[in-house]
């Protein structure tokens, strides 16, 4: 498993989704589409990342 992942926001988290969801993409740092971050890979990054699968796409690091 790899031990970073990069999250990029492809879909806007404004208003077709709850607000949770949106307060979860800024938790990751993700405010505009196309905005990338390098998280940990663990636990609770997993699950924000679950909580919002259809608005990210995720790739592994390996640094």
């Amino acid at each position: 498993m790899a031990k970073k992942v990069k999250v990029t926001l492809v879909k806007s988290p404004v208003c077709q989704v709850k607000e949770d969801q949106t307060k979860t993409a800024r938790a990751l740092g993700l405010t505009k589409i196309g905005d990338e971050r390098i998280h940990p890979n663990n636990d609770s990054i997993q699950g924000m990342i679950f909580k919002i699968k259809h608005l990210v796409r995720v790739e592994d690091v390996n640094e």
